[in-house]
């Protein structure tokens, strides 16, 4: 049984090269995104791309994994900072998104390095979008800071 499902609408026009797609929210709250082929494989000049998207699914979802499994441990973090890099690159003559890196900052009052360390290995493990991406290589790099 689902425990929820969002959904996301493009619309395309025009030939790869030179068209236009429109991303709209189905059912959340982001703003309607433009996103081009020349966005994918250079500069974004202000437009999106579905890597940049999974980018961002991938961050978030990682964040919230890893408060998940500090929580299970009764630790309660001051701040989790993720970045996810998505690779495009060409596959067998064809695009494909071959990585996402992940560079995972945390301040955690209480909790030592190697706790932080193995919390971060159990986010990776759970994170719904690193499993979603388990074709691709996902590589996480993470730093506790130290707490105020």
């Amino acid at each position: 049984m689902a425990i929820a499902e969002r959904a996301a609408e493009t619309v395309w026009e025009g030939p790869l090269g030179s068209g236009l797609g429109t991303v709209r929210p189905a059912t959340g709250a982001f703003s309607v995104l433009a996103v081009t082929w020349p966005s994918r494989t250079g500069p974004p000049d202000g437009v999106t791309s579905p890597e940049e998207l999974a980018a961002a699914a991938h961050s978030a979802c990682f964040a919230m994994a890893l408060a998940r499994q500090l929580g299970a441990r009764q630790a309660v973090p001051e701040v989790l900072a993720v970045t996810a890099t998505v690779t495009l690159e060409e596959a067998g003559g064809v695009p494909a998104i071959t990585s996402s890196a992940l560079q995972v900052r945390g301040r955690v009052p209480g909790l030592s390095a190697s706790g932080f360390q193995a919390a971060v290995e159990e986010a990776a493990a759970v994170c719904p979008v690193s499993r979603l991406f388990a074709g691709a290589t996902i590589s996480v790099v993470a730093a506790l800071e130290p707490g105020t």
